[in-house]
């Protein structure tokens, strides 16, 4: 079963998903009006995790909240999940490029995979892909877009 829940964050409007196990998906509307003509029939409005996983995303936007707590349900391969991982390792206010995330997860040279796995992230602001960066610190590609990842960005420089 799925839940479903709309959040009006100060960045964009967010389509939240979960399932028993934890948080499966974020989805941006303003990059793509069908995330939310996605929503199906049989899925459920709310659940308690998605109360939860709002209360934490209006602490994370008031600059309260640097780190959240919440199960979540990764999908992909090994690899990507590998990266979803190491993406939760980036501290609050801080970026790292995809060299040096490749490089930690001892992938020397495989900036472009963990891009890759980056732009499959499934759980954005949650999963912090908004704080990789390019090789020379320029802001890269994002679900959300450059504007929100920059939004994104300066929230939590300004919050610490």
């Amino acid at each position: 079963m799925m839940n479903y829940k709309i959040y009006d964050s100060p960045v964009d409007t967010l389509l939240l998903l979960a399932d028993q196990r934890g948080l499966v998906a974020i989805r941006f509307a303003g990059t793509s009006q069908k995330a939310f003509a996605q929503v199906e029939n049989d899925w459920a409005e709310g659940s308690a995790l998605l109360d939860r996983c709002t209360e934490q995303l209006d602490a994370y936007f008031a600059g309260r909240l640097t780190a959240f707590d919440l199960p979540l349900v990764y999908s992909g391969t090994d690899f990507q999940q590998q990266v979803m991982h190491a993406l939760c390792d980036i501290p609050f206010g801080q970026t790292c490029s995809y060299g040096e995330l490749a490089n930690k997860l001892g992938r020397e040279g495989a900036a472009r995979a963990v891009g890759s796995a980056n732009r499959r992230n499934p759980l954005p602001i949650i999963v912090p892909c908004h704080r990789v960066v390019g090789a020379n610190g320029d802001l890269t590609g994002f679900a959300g877009g450059l504007d929100i990842k920059r939004k994104l960005l300066r929230l939590e420089s300004s919050a610490r």
